[in-house]
C-alpha cells in the first residue's frame, strides 16, 4: 500500500478569530547581533531555545535564590524596642487573628500595631498564623509573642513573603509578560530578558524580603487584573482587582485607570450595556464576598455575647467616623455590630486623621512643606487641596485611557496614574513607589521596551525610587543590601553608575532627544551619588538634623515629577492623539 506523499497532506484550516488572538505567535523581530547589556548577554546563550517555557524554571529558580538570600539579611525592627519596626506588625496580624474573635480584629490595642490593612490582608494572616502554629504556636501566642525575633520564626516568615510572591505575583508578572510581548510583537527571547529584569527590580527584594512586607501579593492581583484586561476577560479584571483592594488599599492607586479602561470598553466598538452590567454586578458580588466573613462574625460574636472592645464594658461608644449615624441607629439593634464592624474597618484602612504625611516622602507634599510648612494649615483644607491636586494629576490620563482604551497603552496609563496619585494624594509612604514602579516597570516586556531609551528611563525610575529608600532602609541597618540590588540591576540593564549609553543605544530616537535623555538622567545620577558621598561623610548641622533626607526628598520628588511627566508624554503620542508626532508603536492598530 502506497504511503501519502508529505506534499499531499493538507492542514486543518483555522477559524477566522476577531481582535488579537494572544496565543498566537506574532512574527518575531531579528534579535540584535549582539547583546547591549550584561543581561542581554547572560541569556544570550538562550535565543535559540525551542520553546520559552524550557527557560522559565531557571528564570524562577534564580529569581527565588536571590531573593532567599536577600531574606538572610536583618528586617525592620530587629532587636529595635519598643514597636520593632514592620517585620512585628505582620506577626502580630497573625498573632490576633488566630487567637480573638473576628469581631474584635480592627479594635484590638490599636497602639500596638493595630490592623489598618482591608480584610483579604487579615485572611491572609489567620491562614499562614495557623500554619505557623503548627510549627511553633509560641511565636503567635497572644501578648507573649510581642517582639519574638527567634531565629526559627524568621525562617517562617520569609518563606511566607516567598511562597505568597511565587503564588500571586510571580505567576501574574509570567502571564502580562507573555501576553504583552506577544501583543507588542517581541519575539520569545525578548520577553525572557525582559521578564528576569522585571523580577530582580530591587525595589520589591528591598521592600519585601528584607525590609519586610508583603506587597506583591496586592501588585500580583493588580497584574492579574491587567492580564485580563488584555485578554478581554473583564468580569475576571474586576474580581482581581477587587482583590487587591481587599488586600492593600494602596491598589486605589490604579482605580481609575481600572474603571476607565473597563468603561471604555463597554461603549467601544460598540456600546455593550451587558458587558456594563456584568462588570458591575461582579465587581459587587466581589465586594459582598471579601467583608462576608466580618459581616459574618460580627453577627455570630455579637449572638454569643462577645463584644468588639470588652475592655470598655457598658454601652457602645460612638462612631470613630459618621459620628452624625449615631443619632439615628439603635445600639442594641441586631445590625448594629455589623454597622460599627464596617465603619472601624473604613476608619482604620484610610487614616485621615494621621494628617497629610506621616514622615519624609519624596513627594510633592513633603517637598513643599520645605519652603511652605503645611502643617499649620487646617487638616480639611489640606486634605481638600490634596484631593484637587490628585484629580489634576490622574484624570487627563484616564480620559485618555477611556477615549482610546488601547491594550498597548495600558502599562502607560496606569503608570501615570499611580505616579499622579504617589505625588499628590494623601497619607503616602516611601514605600509607595512600588505602585507607580509596578507597571513603568512592565514597559520592558513591550515594543521596543529593551531599547535604549525605555531601557533608561525605566531604570532611572527605579534607581531613583530604591535611593528615596535608603533613609528608611538605613535606620534599619539594610544599607548593604541596598547598595548590593540597586547596583546589580544597574549593571545587569547596563545602567548608571555602570554604564551611561544606554539612552545613545536607541535606534528610533532622535540624536537631540538622546543626549537631553542622558544629560538629564546623568544629572540626577551625580546628585544621587553626590548625596551618598556627603551624608556618609557630614554630619548634618545641629540646627538642620534632617538636611540629608529632606535634599534626598526634594532630588526625589523632582525626579518622580519628571517620571510623570515622561510616562503621561508617552501615552499621549502612543495613543495617537498628536498626529503629527513620530509614532514609538502602532498602538492605534492594537485594539
Amino acid at each position: 500500500m502506497a504511503m501519502a506523499s508529505p506534499a499531499s497532506h493538507k492542514p486543518r484550516r483555522k477559524g477566522k478569530t476577531s481582535g488579537v488572538d494572544l496565543d498566537a505567535r506574532p512574527r518575531a523581530e531579528a534579535p540584535s547581533k549582539a547583546p547591549l547589556f550584561p543581561l542581554a548577554g547572560f541569556l544570550w546563550p538562550l535565543r535559540t531555545a525551542s520553546s520559552q517555557w524550557t527557560v522559565l524554571p531557571l528564570v524562577l529558580m534564580v529569581a527565588g535564590l536571590f531573593r532567599w538570600a536577600a531574606g538572610l539579611w536583618g528586617y525592620s525592627g530587629f532587636e529595635r524596642p519598643p514597636m520593632f519596626g514592620d517585620y512585628e506588625a505582620q506577626r502580630h496580624w497573625m498573632e490576633i487573628t488566630t487567637h480573638l474573635p473576628i469581631s474584635q480584629w480592627y479594635f484590638h490595642d490599636l497602639e500596638w500595631w493595630g490592623l489598618d490593612y482591608p480584610p483579604l490582608t487579615a485572611y491572609h494572616s489567620w491562614l499562614l498564623g495557623k500554619i505557623g502554629a503548627l510549627f511553633d504556636p509560641a511565636w503567635f501566642a497572644l501578648f507573649t509573642s510581642r517582639g519574638s525575633h527567634d531565629a526559627n520564626l524568621k525562617v517562617f516568615m520569609r518563606a511566607t513573603v516567598i511562597v505568597s510572591e511565587y503564588l500571586t505575583y510571580i505567576p501574574a508578572v509570567v502571564v502580562f509578560v507573555r501576553r504583552f510581548s506577544r501583543l507588542s510583537g517581541v519575539p520569545a527571547w525578548a520577553s525572557n530578558v525582559a521578564l528576569v529584569a522585571i523580577l530582580m527590580q530591587p525595589g520589591t527584594i528591598l521592600v519585601d524580603h528584607i525590609h519586610f512586607q508583603y506587597n506583591t501579593v496586592m501588585l500580583g492581583l493588580v497584574l492579574a487584573s491587567m492580564s485580563s484586561l488584555l485578554a478581554e476577560r473583564y468580569r475576571w479584571a474586576a474580581v482581581f482587582f477587587v482583590g487587591a483592594l481587599g488586600f492593600k488599599q494602596m491598589a486605589l492607586y490604579y482605580a481609575f485607570s481600572v474603571f476607565a479602561y473597563l468603561l471604555g470598553r463597554c461603549i467601544k466598538p460598540s456600546i455593550s450595556i451587558g458587558r456594563l452590567i456584568g462588570i458591575a454586578l461582579v465587581t459587587l458580588i466581589s465586594f459582598a464576598v471579601l467583608v462576608l466573613p466580618i459581616v459574618a462574625g460580627a453577627l455570630y460574636d455579637a449572638r454569643r455575647g462577645i463584644s468588639s472592645r470588652p475592655e470598655l464594658g457598658g454601652p457602645p461608644p460612638p462612631l470613630p467616623i459618621f459620628s452624625f449615624l449615631s443619632n439615628h441607629l439603635d445600639t442594641e439593634a441586631f445590625y448594629y455590630p455589623v454597622v460599627e464592624q464596617l465603619v472601624q474597618l473604613v476608619h482604620r484602612v484610610f487614616p485621615f486623621a494621621r494628617g497629610l504625611f506621616e514622615d519624609k516622602v519624596a513627594n510633592f507634599w513633603c517637598a513643599a512643606n520645605v519652603v511652605i510648612k503645611l502643617r499649620k494649615y487646617p487638616s480639611d483644607l489640606l486634605q481638600k487641596a490634596s484631593l484637587a491636586f490628585t484629580l489634576l494629576a490622574v484624570i487627563p490620563p484616564n480620559l485618555i485611557l477611556f477615549i482610546k482604551p488601547l491594550k498597548a497603552t495600558m502599562p502607560l496609563a496606569f503608570a501615570t496614574t499611580a505616579w499622579g496619585f504617589f505625588l499628590f494624594s494623601y497619607q503616602v509612604h516611601e514605600k509607595s513607589v512600588l505602585l507607580p514602579l509596578m507597571p513603568m516597570t512592565m514597559l520592558l516586556a513591550g515594543k521596543q521596551g529593551l531599547n535604549g531609551s525605555v531601557r533608561s528611563w525605566v531604570g532611572f525610575a527605579n534607581i531613583l525610587g530604591a535611593w528615596t529608600m535608603f533613609p528608611l532602609l538605613q535606620r534599619v541597618d539594610l544599607a548593604v543590601p541596598y547598595a548590593v540590588l540597586t547596583l546589580l540591576w544597574a549593571y545587569l540593564l547596563g545602567l548608571p553608575p555602570v554604564s551611561w549609553t544606554a539612552p545613545l543605544q536607541d535606534t528610533h530616537t532622535k540624536p537631540l532627544v538622546q543626549y537631553a535623555t542622558l544629560a538629564l538622567h546623568s544629572g540626577f545620577y551625580v546628585l544621587m551619588a553626590a548625596w551618598h558621598i556627603a551624608q556618609a561623610i557630614l554630619p548634618p548641622p545641629p540646627s538642620k538634623p534632617d538636611l540629608w533626607i529632606v535634599a534626598n526628598v526634594g532630588i526625589g520628588a523632582a525626579g518622580f515629577m519628571i517620571c510623570y511627566v515622561w510616562c503621561f508624554w508617552r501615552l499621549i503620542v502612543e495613543s495617537d492623539l498628536l498626529p503629527n508626532a513620530s509614532k514609538t508603536s502602532k498602538a492605534k492598530k492594537i485594539q
